[in-house]
């Protein structure tokens, strides 16, 4: 071709072209899943107590995922003296679940189909939320698997039972997966503030197997003794609220909850889990782009998927 054409292939810097998740293949027959992660958006916020909008949060987490697209054939930390996520880690993108508007039931259905087939696939199921609800059938998704502890990382417990009929809401996630006989327990950090769960679920929750600490509890023991809390040697699925982290640096977010965590401090709790324990699925959510115009909650959240990616699998290659 000519010196304007694609002779040496194209740059395809981040803002050109169509925003999968980190610019990662698609893959629209979810029953060809060739791949070791799977990211299925769950853009469902029909859950939410409060300000609605997180159904825009994996087309946001996406695009932002994109200013880290430059390098496929990985990145490298200078600080680690590591190559995360090189060019042997293959991760698609399934597209999005498909949501029936004001259907919970069915919704939630077609979001646990998607994490069934990447399971099926052998893939690592990495779900972009949509509210904390689509927790519940990303878990449902695991019947008949091994046992496994959740680590959640969020500024509500999320522990609640029944409210005016109300079972299946942002609210309700941690007590649901409390309820399934392969979840051997919970680790639940950043709990904070006011919360939607009352005293009786904090009794509940503790009742139940779970370890709850605050921020600040968190911070005084430092990431590497809340890692060592979690049961040795138990599988971990993680679901990370993005209200876990101070609203200063994460705006975009329908309960905003001050007092959260910087970067860094999730960072390390969830490289140590990499190198401690094997993740088996993981969901982000409650990022809400329209109540960010600097779309850095968006960054974020893409940032933290993405170097939490490049620890697993640098923790299973160099074992």
């Amino acid at each position: 071709m000519s010196e304007h054409g694609y002779s040496k292939g194209r740059l395809d810097l981040p803002f050109v072209g169509i925003s999968t998740f980190g610019k990662r293949p698609y893959v629209a027959d979810w029953s060809a899943l060739d791949a070791d992660v799977a990211v299925l958006g769950a853009p469902f916020d029909g859950g939410t107590q409060w300000r609605a909008g997180a159904r825009f949060g994996p087309r946001g987490v996406r695009e932002a995922s994109t200013l880290f697209s430059f390098g496929h054939a990985g990145a490298y930390d200078h600080e680690d003296d590591a190559t995360y996520l090189p060019g042997d880690v293959r991760i698609v993108d399934m597209g999005d679940a498909d949501i029936v508007h004001t259907d919970t039931k069915k919704s939630h259905a077609n979001i646990e189909t998607g994490v069934r087939a990447a399971l099926a696939a052998g893939a690592l199921p990495v779900v972009i939320g949509g509210d904390h609800s689509v927790n519940i059938p990303c878990i449902n998704a695991f019947d008949g698997h091994d046992p496994f502890h959740i680590l959640q990382i969020d500024a509500h417990l999320d522990f609640v039972d029944e409210r005016h009929g109300v079972r299946f809401g942002h609210g309700n996630p941690m007590r649901r997966a409390a309820e399934k006989p392969y979840v051997s327990g919970l680790t639940q950090v950043g709990i904070r503030n006011v919360s939607s769960t009352a005293k009786e679920g904090y009794e509940d929750a503790r009742q139940m197997g779970s370890d709850i600490l605050s921020v600040r509890q968190a911070r005084q023991l430092g990431s590497l003794a809340v890692t060592e809390r979690l049961p040795q040697g138990a599988k971990i699925y993680l679901t990370i609220d993005i209200d876990a982290f101070c609203p200063s640096i994460a705006p975009g977010t329908g309960t905003p909850s001050h007092g959260g965590f910087l970067y860094y401090e999730v960072l390390e709790i969830l490289q140590h889990v990499a190198q401690r324990h094997e993740i088996i699925g993981i969901d982000l959510v409650e990022v809400a782009p329209d109540y960010d115009p600097s779309g850095s909650t968006s960054i974020l959240a893409a940032q933290l998927l993405l170097n939490t990616l490049g620890y697993i699998f640098h923790a299973k290659s160099n074992p």
